[in-house]
């Protein structure tokens, strides 16, 4: 086991907005969660997937929605409603042990994500209960679907939803992932775009092969390579890359940018104009929550499940949707896609078809790695 210090976790959180690839929600919220329960005298503690104890029960807390803010006229409809006054994923988490009529060892984040991992880690800390060092999807992805637990037929039921007025569902003979993706996702949109969900609820034992085993250590290796870089005046892209078995693929400036709230999600597009070394060319970014196909010069060039982020290169930070702004100068960096994504039903879930493309899936680190 490891006690979490604060720069462990600002590392860990930076780095799961770099994998988040502009979703996985806003660092500065999970800041706040971190916060919050250091400031109540809580602990982070973490232990890896193979020691935690088989019988252990453990659970996926999370938020899900879009990552945008609704407009005005959407806005006003929720006026009326009261709000509790603590996180939703508490009362979510209460009333999951309340249900099952026993307490979870601890918490596994649904994704890696600026505020979504803390949401797992904020569950664990304020409950006495254990972080595992794993999660089922290796970056932040937008649909519940796109996790290695649909990979491997684990029921996502029962399913303890709560938002911020207060509001308690209990989901139970969910037949799948997908059929938990539609439910949850409607349930979002009518709770102003963001609700708590938790599930997943099963011992270690019948759940340890589907986990990517070590993803919040290596966020944190990766988080903290981008301090180091920023503290050095090292590039931090490339420390970024580097760290992360990638590339810096593309540098310039956004020029355009466009985004939408709909059905549950922020759509929109981002178009860098080239500096220096790719002056004269475009590299344009189609994005579903999470950035999902890189286009350079209008030829694809990148897609998911590999990782396409971008460096503010002036402030060294990760950029998230849709808090890009155009003349913001950029750096986009390639990362692999967890293996599991890239067999076949991997593939299939999270690859070119589910970003609209007839293709099949080549990352354009592969022809880097052959040179």
């Amino acid at each position: 086991m490891k006690t979490l210090t604060r720069e462990d976790l600002l590392d860990i959180l930076m780095g799961c907005t770099i994998l988040g690839t502009g979703g996985g929600g806003d660092m500065t919220e999970g800041i706040e969660l971190i916060d919050d329960a250091f400031a109540k005298g809580k602990t982070f503690n973490m232990i890896s997937l193979h020691d935690a104890p088989p019988d252990a029960l453990i659970c996926t807390p999370y938020m899900l929605g879009a990552i945008s803010a609704l407009p005005p006229e959407e806005e006003a409809a929720y006026a009326r409603l009261p709000r509790i006054n603590a996180p939703a994923i508490l009362l979510a988490y209460a009333r999951f042990q309340e249900y099952l009529g026993q307490h979870f060892f601890g918490t596994v984040c649904c994704e890696l994500g600026g505020s979504n991992t803390a949401v797992a880690f904020y569950a664990a800390a304020m409950s006495g209960h254990m972080i595992i060092d794993a999660d089922p999807a290796g970056r932040a992805v937008p649909e519940i679907t796109h996790s290695t637990y649909y990979l491997n037929d684990l029921p996502a039921a029962p399913i303890v939803l709560a938002n911020e007025f207060g509001e308690v569902i209990l989901l139970e003979n969910v037949q799948d992932d997908l059929r938990a993706e539609t439910l949850v996702r409607a349930l979002s949109i009518v709770s102003r775009n963001d609700i708590a969900a938790i599930d997943h609820a099963l011992p270690i034992k019948d759940i340890r092969h589907a986990l990517i085993p070590g993803t919040v250590t290596q966020a944190q290796t990766i988080g903290h390579a981008q301090r180091e870089a920023l503290a050095t005046g090292a590039d931090v892209a490339r420390a970024v890359a580097q760290t992360g078995g990638g590339a810096v693929m593309f540098r310039g400036e956004i020029n355009t940018s466009d985004w939408r709230t709909e059905d549950g999600f922020t759509l929109g597009s981002i178009t860098i104009s080239g500096r220096d070394a790719h002056a004269d060319q475009t590299y344009r970014i189609n994005l579903k929550n999470e950035n999902l196909v890189g286009w350079l010069n209008d030829a694809v060039h990148a897609t998911i499940p590999d990782l396409i982020c971008l460096i503010d290169t002036d402030t060294g930070l990760p950029v998230s949707n849709p808090d890009y702004a155009v003349g913001m100068r950029v750096a986009v960096v390639i990362l692999p896609a967890p293996a599991q994504f890239t067999k076949e039903r991997g593939l299939a879930a999270f690859g070119p078809a589910y970003a609209g493309l007839e293709q099949p899936f080549t990352s354009p680190l592969a022809a880097l790695n052959d040179q």
